[in-house]
Order: C-alpha cells, then sequence, then structure tokens
C-alpha cells in the first residue's frame, strides 16, 4: 500500500523537484545527506522541548528527499551501488534520531519513564530488524516479512503523533510506540526464525 504512495509521489507530486534538481546539477547523495539532517534536526531539536507538531512537520518535509534521491539516480542514470549503501545507512541516522528525539521527550518531561524506556527499545529494535534482513541477505538468504517494515514504522509514529499533538496530547504518540515495540519485536523473532529454517536446510546439504 505504502509503494502505491510513493508512487504516485515520486511520478507526479514531486517530478517538477526532481527535475529541478537534476538541471541545477545537485547529486541524489547530496539530496539525501541534506535530507537526513533536516530529519535529525527536526527530530532533536523539537521533540525534547515538547514541540511534537512541529517536529512533525519538519521531519515530513525532508522524509519527502528519501523519495527525491531516488527518483533523481534514476532519472540522470547516476544509480550506483555507493549510492544505495549511502541512502540505506543515513537512514539509520534518522530512524534513531525519531526514536531518540522521543525518547528525551519523555525523559524532559519527567512523567513517563515507562514510555522514555519503550522508545528507546523502539530505537534498538528497528535497528535490529534492519540488521536481520541485511545481514540475512549477505549470506544468501531471505528475511523479508514481518509487522514493522521501515515505511510502516515511520509513517504511524510521524501520523499518530502529529495528530495527538493537534489535540494537544501524548496519548497517541504513546500508543503507536507500544505498538511498534510490539510489532518489531515480531518481525525481529519472524526474520530469526526464517533464517534459521533456511540455514538449516543449506547446513544439511553441506553436510552430505
Amino acid at each position: 500500500m505504502l509503494d502505491r504512495f510513493k508512487n504516485f509521489w515520486q511520478g507526479v507530486m514531486l517530478a517538477p523537484i526532481v527535475n529541478l534538481l537534476i538541471r541545477l546539477g545537485v547529486s541524489p547523495d547530496a539530496v539525501t545527506l541534506v535530507g537526513t539532517i533536516g530529519v535529525c534536526a527536526g527530530a532533536l531539536v523539537f521533540f525534547p522541548q515538547g514541540m511534537l507538531l512541529t517536529g512533525v512537520l519538519v521531519i515530513t518535509l525532508f522524509v519527502f528527499s528519501d523519495m527525491i534521491d531516488g527518483a533523481m539516480a534514476r532519472k540522470s542514470g547516476r544509480v550506483s551501488v555507493f549510492g544505495n549503501f549511502f541512502d540505506s545507512t543515513l537512514d539509520r541516522f534518522g530512524d534513531a534520531a525519531i526514536f531518540g528525539g522521543l525518547a528525551l521527550y519523555f525523559a524532559n518531561s519527567g512523567d513517563s519513564k515507562v514510555h522514555l524506556g519503550v522508545a528507546l527499545y523502539c530505537l534498538v529494535m528497528g535497528s535490529v530488524t534492519s540488521y536481520a534482513r541485511a545481514k540475512a541477505e549477505s549470506l544468501g538468504m531471505d528475511a523479508k516479512g514481518g509487522l514493522a517494515e521501515r515505511a510502516d514504522r515511520l509513517v504511524a509514529v510521524l501520523v499518530l503523533t502529529g495528530v495527538g499533538a493537534i489535540f494537544g496530547t501524548d496519548l497517541l504518540c504513546k500508543v503507536v510506540l507500544w505498538v511498534l515495540a510490539f510489532a518489531s519485536t515480531y518481525t525481529v523473532v519472524f526474520r530469526i526464525l526464517k533464517v534459521r529454517r533456511q540455514a538449516l536446510v543449506i547446513d544439511a546439504d553441506n553436510a552430505v
């Protein structure tokens, strides 16, 4: 479902921006870097101050760079192995900043050490989720699947945190953190078991 929205934005809404940046000679990697800096700044500057809606709006603005850089690379013929690596690596910084910023928000508000812990748990599990898939693929196995792909986590936490902030509450933020904590845990366990099944077959074949 999210891919359909992504294709719509890339093909219709963001196309003029993509074309302009290409004409200006801006590289896709530069867009990736600026977007990541913007996401990190939005999360780590505004969230700890309790400015959840402002943080969400700033982050959302820069998140679009994640769609722009890929579209630029494809349209300009500058798709590269390094670009793929660079984009994926910087994505981890952005994700960590979002959940880290929320953790700082709960730490500064002083009213919810539990949700401070849940936010930190989501930060860690988001990285583990991505690492499990990347490591499996480096070993020639498939670890796709689960409940909490990166795009799902990002959309859920931003939308619900932003909507809650509009109504002056962080309740929806707390709820989505619990949901993501469960979904990430399930996803990691799912991927471990999926890889284990494949690994047992490979090990059995090698033992013959």
